[in-house]
């Protein structure tokens, strides 16, 4: 595979597809999709695939999809998954990526979003993964507390988030560290409950059990 991570993280095209998605999304008052959040989860869903005894290659696919996942938001939020997969197929045909490398990374782009994706091999697993544990205080953009609205609320009171693999186990497992003042287990489970479904999904498709611990206790 001659195109590489790095690459791609340094791709001036990509990061302003998405800068620009994050911009409109902002703008909608979303919480953030900013390069920030394409590298956090291209780094985590390599390292689910490492820890996991997987290969350089598929890693280094997982990475390249996990950064280029959101770029769709730069058209629309609605069928964002969609678009940014079309988007992705037109950047990475002009690179030297061979085309059964392209394949995987746009399967994986296109397969993200918990309306119409599903985990359909590891790659995209990880990406899922990577993208839906991604909850900390900082994805918040609305600045007025007073307007927050229940997305703005569970991001914010997430004072901390970390993801556990063990490989031995075949455990994946998200820890989430809720400020309940701010924002209850409950609130959480209303806007994420599809987001976790799909986890529990990915999990199984990398042969793995996915588990939610949330301020000590087990959820599922």
């Amino acid at each position: 595979m001659k195109t590489d991570y790095k690459q791609v993280r340094m791709n001036e095209e990509i990061n302003l597809l998405i800068e620009r998605g994050n911009d409109a999304l902002n703008a909608l008052g979303y919480t953030e999709h900013s390069r920030k959040h394409a590298a956090k989860t291209a780094e985590t869903a390599g390292k689910i695939l490492k820890e996991l005894g997987y290969g350089k290659h598929k890693i280094e696919l997982a990475k390249i999809a996990g950064y280029m996942h959101d770029i769709g938001n730069s058209i629309n939020r609605h069928d964002h998954a969609h678009s940014g997969a079309i988007l992705a197929w037109q950047i990475l045909r002009e690179t030297e990526m061979p085309l059964k490398d392209i394949l995987v990374v746009t399967t994986a782009v296109g397969h993200h979003d918990e309306a119409t994706g599903a985990a359909v091999d590891g790659v995209s697993a990880a990406v899922i993964l990577a993208d839906k544990t991604d909850v900390r205080r900082n994805r918040v953009q609305n600045r007025n507390k007073a307007t927050f609205d229940i997305h703005d609320r569970v991001n914010y009171a997430a004072l901390s988030s970390k993801l556990i693999i063990d490989r031995e186990k075949r455990m994946i497992q998200m820890e989430l560290e809720l400020d309940d003042t701010i924002c209850t287990v409950m609130d959480y489970f209303e806007i994420f409950l599809k987001r976790m479904i799909m986890c529990r999904r990915a999990a199984e498709r990398l042969n793995c059990k996915f588990k939610l611990v949330a301020n000590g206790s087990k959820l599922c």
